[in-house]
């Protein structure tokens, strides 16, 4: 079997090492950078340090700190005209997902000339782009290694997948420290939404040898780390795990893609602006009890990985308590259920027609391991709005 292999061409990990980022922007021949960065990040100084380090080496970078969450084809827009006012020959991306995402989509606009919805999935991007140097902040995403972005249609309400290997960053630079401001809300979402690329990753009808390492090393270090960092925010040595547990997650993400639950997650995201790991929460146990018989030995594998089931136990054991863990995870770490978030149950039921459909068009849901129904994607989304468990036949 040939298997592809999908990377930044440097990823520079450890406390600090944001500050060389002069150095890596040099071979890649940027001269006039443009900082994109969350509006958080510009008010701690973030950004700030940044430009002052690059005009220290003789770089003078300008700052676009006009992000949203959840980015939308508007935001792109306006960041790629400033782009091409400020003749910029690269980018660094400062942020979550949202401003790396925000910061690729634009990249691909200003470099192929294509509006978004010419560029969404099936079409691939494998293209090249400007230079994309991301440093991401939060301890979740992994767009910082992926060939993937996700931004909303205004029009749509659609959460367009935008894929290919123009979304792939030329450098990741992946420093712990900057998650160390990270709110508890965000740590939680983010740390779910990483565990949930490892998941995908490796219960993917995409998986591969090295995918599944990847994915299993993060389990480890995401099951050992993100409720210590919940329980203790200034946890350095757990921060530093979490990051690098979400890092690998991505890197199994890009190497393999995401699934069903990523597939049902975006629609709820986009119809309802529930923060993107939060919404894979709200799905992840009804999507495990559903896809655990067409790959046990894997989810067993995955219960023993994150920690929650013992090595010796039965494969069915170990599937039954990773579902039990996944209750308890969301109700210790306080994921509400669409209902309980304030999601009016009529509006719910009226688009879920809608968000099934959206979800199919993404294509994630054709890699799980159990394929979903259009029935039983609608049931599936009938469960989750009050958080019931219930097995489909």
């Amino acid at each position: 079997m040939i298997t592809r292999l999908l990377s930044p061409r440097e990823i520079v990990i450890g406390g600090g090492s944001r500050f060389n980022l002069p150095s890596l922007l040099q071979p890649l021949n940027v001269r006039r950078p443009l900082i994109v960065a969350d509006p958080a990040m510009l008010r701690l100084g973030h950004a700030g340090a940044l430009q002052d380090v690059l005009a220290k080496s003789g770089v003078q970078a300008s700052i676009f700190a006009e992000i949203v969450e959840d980015p939308t084809d508007v935001s792109v827009t306006a960041l790629a005209a400033w782009i091409v006012e400020g003749g910029h020959d690269g980018l660094v991306a400062l942020g979550g997902g949202s401003a790396i995402d925000t910061t690729k989509a634009a990249a691909l606009v200003v470099s192929t000339g294509k509006d978004l919805p010419e560029l969404k999935v099936p079409k691939v991007n494998d293209v090249r782009v400007m230079p994309l140097v991301a440093i991401p902040t939060t301890a979740g995403t992994g767009s910082e290694v992926t060939r993937a972005a996700v931004i909303t249609n205004t029009l749509s309400q659609e959460k367009m997948l935008i894929v290919g290997t123009g979304a792939l960053p030329a450098v990741a630079i992946v420093d712990y420290e900057l998650t160390l401001t990270c709110p508890r809300r965000v740590t939680i979402d983010t740390g779910i939404d990483a565990m949930t690329h490892a998941i995908e990753a490796f219960v993917n009808r995409k998986a591969t040898h090295h995918s599944d390492a990847l994915a299993l090393s993060a389990l480890r270090l995401i099951g050992a780390n993100l409720r210590r960092v919940v329980a203790a925010p200034d946890d350095r040595k757990a921060r530093e795990g979490l990051m690098l547990g979400a890092l690998q997650a991505g890197q199994a993400m890009c190497n393999s893609s995401t699934a069903l639950i990523h597939g049902l997650s975006r629609p709820i995201g986009a119809f309802f602006h529930v923060p993107h790991g939060m919404s894979n929460a709200m799905v992840l146990p009804l999507v495990t009890q559903f896809s655990l018989g067409s790959a046990l030995g894997k989810y067993a594998a995955i219960a023993k990985a994150l920690g929650v089931a013992a090595p010796g136990i039965s494969d069915a054991a170990a599937g039954h308590e990773l579902i039990e863990a996944f209750v308890q995870l969301n109700a210790d770490l306080d994921v509400p259920t669409p209902e309980v978030f304030g999601i009016d149950r009529d509006r719910y039921k009226q688009l879920m027609p809608d968000m099934v459909l959206q979800s199919l068009a993404s294509g994630t849901p054709m890699n799980n391991p159990r394929i979903a129904t259009e029935a039983e994607m609608g049931r599936l989304y009938e469960l989750a709005y009050d958080g019931r468990l219930e097995a489909l036949a």
